[in-house]
């Protein structure tokens, strides 16, 4: 699994906003520099420099109290960007970077607009109109939990940090594009960017790398790619007050924080404690937050949210269900392919696997008809593809030559198969399935078993995470049991969370139950995710998808100039990766499920790109104290 700060740095900013209102432009003097109070590639930002806060927070929100949450399976380290262990939930957000980063608990990233970042560290920057370098000024008053100041020196320290021991993908995109990082001052940081490439994913590259004090990997010598419990410093909100492994994590917010007052931090933070509590599976974290043992749950199981929150808090009211609205594409999850395994290149044989799976039937049998069927990398964004390309699209797929297949010109965008519900064997996709794969050389010998001519049997082996819930399991050996009637020989092995961990960052399998990142505009993070330059040991592809076509299309969308054309790009870009086939698309969910103990507060209106539950909700003290005299929680 990849942990979510190294997918923040990995992706930086790979996004532009879709909708907006009254823009701010950020201005050039007339020198030819840009000098503004926060970034976006296009120079419009939605809040001017003057803002008092975002406005989708309660600016008065009351500070204090504790969410808890639970995690799955184990941890053994709270460095979240090495390679290696299993890093604690939130171990990234106790870092800040110069502008922000999202998600996280801080950060000078609004959750009501996409592609535009606010200073953090940094109170300000400028850079030229070719965006061939970038200068920040830091807030000299920004500090570390340790009451240590956060310099220049400790931003190119931290850059140097991630190119020398951070994940040799991200190291080895990031040297291609940022010549050097220097320290102008103690509070002045300048970035040079390599010329004849594009201006993405620059500025926004580096104004989102965490800031580590130098000062004490020197002393202790910690290094980043190593796993350990003892967490660096941070400049943010929250501290680290305890880790206990594979048992509980709880951060305890910094009263001394130093940005506490700062515009972008106005109403969020609220929380004193966030305390992560660890269960072997989901079904014991079920029952725990049942008993009050931590408050606050994102549901992610259809069984449970349908049938399984009748108990006694629930029916009293002291345990609160919401559905609540998501403005994000869903996230591309599904049954992913490992390209690398030679039974696997061929796309018949994929499209003859993939009619194994009976949405229908699934959906309708084991999660109550609550999902609908993803297609789409950016299902129901302006950037989904559909029908057959026309228009700005069809022009450029055309001016791509030999790289796009006749069929993506003519063919409408290609969708998810459609089965049966009545029954989890539809007939007639097998029947298809079964002449796809005697098609491609795969026989049926008097076993039942498929073989190609060499004798070698059609075996797959599909790892399941033993700390994910029953459902899942529930889907994947339905899955199964139609792959076993097609005549393949299907292995589930259901391994434990670290195994999993491993044998998913070594690509060690032919299917697995994984996901990539939607998309609603371009950067560089698409390289790292759909390209073909960084597919080896490549932790964030876990098809190890290498396609031409997909590496021109991420090219066109990152030299883009305008919105108009980065979006057609991407379009294009969605059609193409569906196309590829490197994925069985499942499931989704349009809105979040969240169960929670009567104590938690939100805005009426939340943005539509973030949930925010550890950033901008609250802790309400009396209903805290309705609940413990009651004794519905101690």
């Amino acid at each position: 699994m990849v942990t979510a700060g190294v997918m923040g740095i990995a992706l930086a900013v790979c996004a532009a906003g879709l909708a907006r209102g009254e823009s701010h432009a950020q201005p050039d003097t007339g020198d030819g520099i840009i000098r503004s109070h926060g970034y976006s590639f296009f120079g419009d930002l939605k809040y001017p420099a003057d803002f008092p806060h975002f406005d989708y927070v309660n600016p008065d929100a009351p500070k204090g109290g504790e969410i808890s949450l639970s995690a799955p399976g184990t941890f053994d380290s709270m460095n979240p960007y090495s390679r290696k262990g299993r890093a604690g939930r939130y171990s990234w957000m106790i870092y800040e970077s110069l502008l922000g980063e999202m998600p996280a608990t801080s950060g000078g990233l609004p959750a009501d607009t996409y592609g535009e970042s606010y200073g953090l560290l940094a109170e300000r920057l400028e850079y030229d109109e070719g965006k061939t370098w970038v200068i920040f000024h830091m807030r000299p008053e920004a500090r570390f939990s340790d009451g240590t100041p956060v310099t220049a020196h400790d931003v190119v320290f931290s850059h140097n940090l991630f190119l020398e021991q951070g994940l040799p993908s991200y190291a080895t995109a990031v040297k291609k594009r940022i010549l050097s990082a220097e320290a102008l001052d103690d509070h002045t940081v300048k970035f040079t960017f390599a010329t004849g490439i594009s201006r993405r994913s620059l500025i926004d590259q580096v104004g989102g790398t965490p800031v580590f004090p130098r000062a004490w990997y020197e002393k202790t010598g910690a290094r980043l790619d190593e796993p350990r419990l003892d967490a660096a410093p941070g400049s943010g909100p929250y501290v680290m007050q305890s880790a206990e492994v594979n048992r509980r994590i709880v951060y305890k917010r910094n009263p001394e924080y130093w940005g506490k007052d700062l515009p972008i931090n106005k109403g969020r933070h609220n929380f004193d404690r966030i305390r992560i509590e660890y269960f072997a599976d989901d079904s014991a974290g079920f029952e725990a937050f049942k008993a009050g043992e931590y408050t606050f749950r994102p549901e992610g199981d259809s069984k449970k949210w349908a049938t399984g929150y009748d108990f006694p808090a629930r029916t009293r009211g002291d345990v609160i269900l919401e559905e609540l609205p998501d403005g994000t594409p869903p996230t591309p999850t599904g049954i992913v392919f490992n390209l690398g395994k030679d039974v696997l290149k061929d796309r018949n044989v994929r499209k003859a696997i993939a009619l194994a799976f009976n949405f229908e039937w699934t959906n309708a049998s084991l999660q109550y008809g609550l999902f609908a069927q993803r297609h789409s990398f950016t299902q129901g964004s302006p950037l989904e593809a559909k029908g057959a390309p026309e228009g700005a699209e069809l022009e450029l797929l055309r001016g791509l030559g030999d790289l796009v297949p006749e069929d993506m010109l003519t063919e409408p965008a290609l969708l998810a198969h459609t089965s049966n519900p009545d029954r989890l064997t539809d007939r007639r996709n097998l029947r298809a399935a079964m002449k796809m794969l005697d098609a491609a050389g795969w026989a049926v010998g008097d076993d039942g078993i498929r073989r190609n001519a060499a004798g070698q049997k059609l075996s797959l082996d599909f790892p399941v995470n033993s700390s994910g819930s029953a459902t899942l399991e529930a889907v994947v050996t339905n899955f199964a049991q139609n792959l076993e009637a097609m005549g393949i020989d299907i292995k589930v092995e259901k391994v434990d969370p670290s195994q999993f961990t491993l044998r998913s960052r070594d690509r060690d399998y032919d299917l697995i139950f994984d996901s990539y990142s939607a998309f609603l505009g371009t950067g560089t993070g698409l390289i790292q995710m759909y390209g073909t330059s960084e597919v080896e040991n490549n932790v964030f592809n876990p098809a190890g998808l290498a396609s031409p076509l997909v590496d021109k299309l991420i090219d066109v969308s990152l030299n883009a100039t305008t919105r108009e054309d980065q979006d057609v790009a991407l379009m294009a870009l969605d059609r193409a990766l569906r196309h590829e086939f490197f994925m069985i698309p499942v499931w989704y969910n349009p809105t979040s499920w969240v169960a929670y103990w009567n104590m938690y507060e939100h805005p009426a209106e939340l943005p539509p790109y973030a949930l925010g539950v550890l950033d901008f909700w609250w802790w309400n003290a009396d209903k805290a104290a309705a609940l413990k005299a009651s004794g519905a929680l101690r």
